[in-house]
């Protein structure tokens, strides 16, 4: 992928040929998003099924109060320095040859949406030929666009309505059905009304923060004796006595028990995904990034506190329970309706995790079309106008739009591309019980999406600050006053969690194989399988190119203009990417030596 970034060059796009070239302007000045919305991005993938049903799993992995309450918390430290190093790496890559004068041209950091898939790209690949050719995309972007997806999340949403609709009994295909319908109304939405999505992601994280909340307020109120209605409170959970008393000292239960409290941190990346589409990115995310990351960690904390402030920690039947947040309303009210009023609270914050990472990972599969290694790569490329503003444009006239430039867009195909791998992976477990495909998906989202690409992100850019020739302190544009200690933390806990799951677990720990249903290796030898999935997919792409005497050529031009917030700096106004396929020419001599466009 060759990527050509003087404006100069960008000027093709006033002259495309379609079956050659796609465009994608960026969003406007109106259209962008703001501190607010990035800080809800956060709040809203973070605050998910995580926070109601992995405590229970960590409570039972850690056997005591005080074992589980370090896990919370050391769990919102790791998210830190993971925020921090995506911070570092965010608003420094890429690095783009800009014009700064008439003439004059220097290499600046001008950040594209991504994530992770451009940080990895910059790190690995050569950095003077680009070779080997695709290779960093295809071993990145083939996983991302598989498991990419809140699947696991989809079923479990599906088990909670039913369980708020009285019916716990409910069938596979009632919950499969459910967890299907979430996943298209999610994606719908998006179609439909890219403002409408932002909206009601903002929406569902003001609430689920309020949600939180009261929860917590209601454990304080539990722990200082009123009834509620419900069991008399928790009593001696917190004494120093007891509260670190374990029968647990099997290396697995706290690594699976710390793999499930990252999950639910997890959430951090999501701003980074859509990064050209922020105002002033530069100036909001170290400040308002970091306003969330405390925000979710003390919440996380509190609310772990308020539950076992209601629920004693030896309560019969804790062992075998799905989920922490029903048990807490049964003990705070103790009738059924406050069991199912729970239930529908959970489905509706899993609904609101399944419509941020619907956004932000559509965009992800965008950035990865542009790069030329899938099927109908520029179709996939290509956002379109909503219906919505289109409707209103015909209809109101929107004048607004009309001075920005361009009405609002959304990556109608790259939806399309997540919806099917979301639909795919749910198909796939469908023979498992819901609990089980719920384990199972959000294990192996957590094992590579997290802990694996974290894993190499966080060692790549220890290698970026320890190789001198990479000029990482002079192209870095964010360094953290901690540094290096954030990438180092973040690698470490990573790593640990990424080797420590091939130990198997003891009999008695509740993710032995007579508790969880899945054999200890199937995750981390699935997860770090997943790595050949790429490199089968590069080695299939070089095989067609060889198959076709051709080559695929794939540029990606960007038009870079001032930011307005920052000066000295440059953002992405639009992009222009170019997918070819190069006739490669034989020459007397025998050697492939120059191309033709085909």
């Amino acid at each position: 992928m060759a990527d050509f970034n003087t404006d100069q060059v960008a000027l093709a796009h006033l002259h495309l040929d379609e079956n050659y070239q796609r465009t994608d302007p960026s969003p406007t000045v109106r259209q962008r998003l703001g501190r607010f919305t990035v800080v809800c991005l956060i709040l809203n993938r973070t605050i998910g099924s995580g926070i109601f049903v992995t405590p229970i799993k960590v409570f039972n992995g850690t056997g005591s109060v005080g074992g589980s309450l370090l896990l919370w918390s050391f769990g919102g430290l790791i998210g830190t320095c993971g925020l921090l190093v995506w911070l570092e790496l965010g608003l420094s890559v890429p690095l783009r040859l800009v014009e700064v004068m008439p003439g004059r041209y220097e290499k600046k950091s001008v950040p594209r949406s991504g994530g992770e898939k451009n940080y990895l790209e910059f790190i690995f690949s050569n950095p003077i030929t680009g070779r080997p050719k695709f290779l960093v995309t295809c071993m990145y972007g083939i996983v991302f666009i598989i498991l990419g997806n809140l699947s696991g999340n989809a079923v479990s949403f599906g088990t909670y309505i039913m369980d708020a609709a009285g019916k716990a009994d409910s069938t596979r295909s009632q919950t499969i059905g459910i967890a299907v319908a979430s996943l298209t109304a999610a994606i719908l939405l998006h179609v439909c009304s890219r403002r409408g999505g932002i909206i009601m992601n903002n929406f569902f994280a003001v609430t689920k923060v309020l949600i939180l909340i009261a929860m917590i307020i209601l454990g304080f109120i539990k722990a200082a004796g009123q009834r509620l209605g419900g069991a008399a409170p928790a009593t001696g959970n917190f004494a120093p006595s007891k509260s670190f008393h374990t029968t647990r000292h099997d290396i697995v239960s706290y690594t699976d028990s710390l793999l499930y409290v990252m999950y639910t941190y997890s959430g951090f990346e999501q701003p980074f995904y859509v990064l050209t589409e922020v105002a002033g990115a530069r100036k909001i995310f170290p400040k308002y990034t970091l306003i969330a990351m405390f925000l979710a960690t003390t919440l996380f904390v509190l609310i772990n506190v308020a539950y076992l402030c209601a629920i004693p920690a030896n309560l019969q039947g804790i062992e075998q329970a799905q989920d922490m947040a029903t048990i807490f309303f049964s003990q705070l009210f103790g009738d059924e309706i406050a069991q199912r009023v729970m239930a529908a609270l959970i489905a509706f914050s899993i609904f609101g995790n399944i419509l941020v990472m619907t956004f932000t990972a559509a965009r992800v599969k965008q950035e990865i079309a542009k790069e030329g290694i899938l099927p109908f790569s520029l179709v996939l490329a290509t956002g379109h106008t909503t219906p919505w503003a289109w409707l209103k444009n015909r209809y109101s006239h929107d004048k607004a739009a009309e001075e920005d430039g361009h009405l609002e867009q959304t990556p109608m195909a790259a939806l399309a591309l997540h919806w099917v791998s979301s639909i795919v992976l749910i198909a796939v477990t469908s023979m498992l019980q819901p609990g089980t495909a719920y384990s199972v998906l959000v294990s192996l989202y957590s094992y590579v999406v997290i802990v694996l690409n974290g894993f190499l992100v966080a060692g790549g850019l220890l290698l970026l600050k320890f190789t001198p020739s990479r000029n990482w302190s002079t192209d870095s544009n964010f360094t953290p006053w901690a540094n290096p200690m954030h990438a180092i933390i973040y690698f470490s806990a990573c790593g640990f969690v990424l080797f420590a799951a091939f130990v198997p677990p003891t009999d008695g720990s509740p993710y032995a194989y007579s508790q969880s249903h899945i054999q200890w290796f199937i995750v981390p030898t699935i997860g770090l399988s997943s790595l050949l999935w790429g490199l089968i997919w590069f080695a299939g792409l070089h095989w067609v190119m060889w198959r076709k005497v051709e080559e695929l050529v794939v540029t990606r031009v960007a038009v870079t203009v001032p930011d307005e917030k920052v000066q000295g700096q440059f953002r992405q106004d639009s992009e222009v990417v170019y997918r070819e396929w190069h006739t490669k020419v034989t020459s007397s001599t025998g050697s492939l030596d120059n191309y033709v466009l085909d």
